[in-house]
């Protein structure tokens, strides 16, 4: 694999990271990672993310430094970049994503990027101002959810955990309201950026961690969330993803074991305020979720 620039994407974070996706020096293709020209035995690595400035990637960068490898982060603004650049050889690998927005990719763009290590998942959670358990909202109230079809997905299961509705064959990562069995409340999709203003009007709503201040809330005040061990939050497990002849790139794999150092797990739980909860699943059974959600969505198109 041969890493070129993608310059206007790219963010410095200091002398270690050589950020700009310049090409790999000494790359000649072929391979997830390549050999450091400098003649230090090193090797170079380019991955993909939205969020370079966040503290633990400086210490996944150091860790990465002591164990040889030179880790560059091309930054994007866009959800959308990193998984085209990585299809496109610009990286090597990147870490932003869930692999239901990576199944999702690739069914619609008919790509074969792969996951080769977990991060975390973050549960998501009911939040209610006029009520103090799921249990004091009155059959009939109104819970407000995502509108947008990742999150209104599994915001349908949030509420199915929770005991306030039920889905029809017990629902996935790709139930609407349409599958919407049994319910004791009238569920209103929202665009996710409205859920936390939704409170003022709703008895509760389902709101993303990125919202959930807007609302003068912490994760702490959810009175109901998802369970990240539970198979319903399979499909929300974040990981890192090459493309499928990287599979086996030793190097990317050194770096999805740095993740999980604990100084990183650290650096990484205080950014999420406490929501992160971490995950180390083998590589082959992330593949197994991705190529059954992947096998949903072509099935339901």
């Amino acid at each position: 694999m041969t890493t070129r620039r993608l310059a206007v994407l790219t963010t410095a974070l200091g002398a270690v990271l050589a950020l700009g996706a310049c090409a790999a020096p000494g790359s000649t293709g072929g391979g997830g990672s390549s050999d450091d020209a400098s003649g230090d035995g090193g090797t170079t690595v380019t991955v993909g993310v939205v969020g370079a400035g966040d503290a633990h990637w400086d210490v996944l960068v150091d860790k990465a430094a002591e164990a040889g490898i030179t880790l560059e982060l091309q930054n994007f603004s866009d959800y959308q970049l990193p998984n085209q650049a990585l299809s496109q050889g610009e990286l090597d690998a990147n870490q932003f994503q869930h692999l239901q927005f990576l199944a999702e990719f690739n069914v619609n763009t008919d790509s074969d990027l792969v996951p080769v290590g977990a991060t975390a998942v973050y549960p998501l959670g009911l939040y209610s101002t006029a009520h103090a358990s799921v249990e004091e909202i009155p059959d009939g109230g109104e819970v407000a959810i995502p509108n947008d079809p990742t999150n209104q997905a599994r915001a349908l299961l949030v509420l199915q955990e929770a005991g306030l509705v039920t889905l029809t064959d017990g629902g996935s990562s790709l139930s609407t309201p349409a599958d919407i069995e049994d319910s004791r409340v009238t569920v209103t999709p929202v665009d996710a950026g409205q859920t936390a203003i939704s409170l003022q009007s709703v008895d509760a709503a389902i709101i993303n961690n990125d919202y959930v201040g807007e609302a003068d809330l912490t994760p702490e005040d959810s009175i109901f969330e998802d369970d990240p061990a539970s198979a319903a939050s399979e499909p929300y497990i974040n990981v890192w993803a090459v493309q499928a002849e990287d599979a086996d790139d030793e190097t990317i794999a050194q770096l999805v074991e740095l993740f999980h150092d604990p100084e990183v797990e650290a650096a990484h739980q205080e950014e999420s305020g406490g929501t992160a909860v971490f995950v180390d699943r083998p590589a082959s059974e992330l593949q197994e979720i991705l190529a059954g959600i992947e096998e949903n969505l072509r099935a339901q198109g």
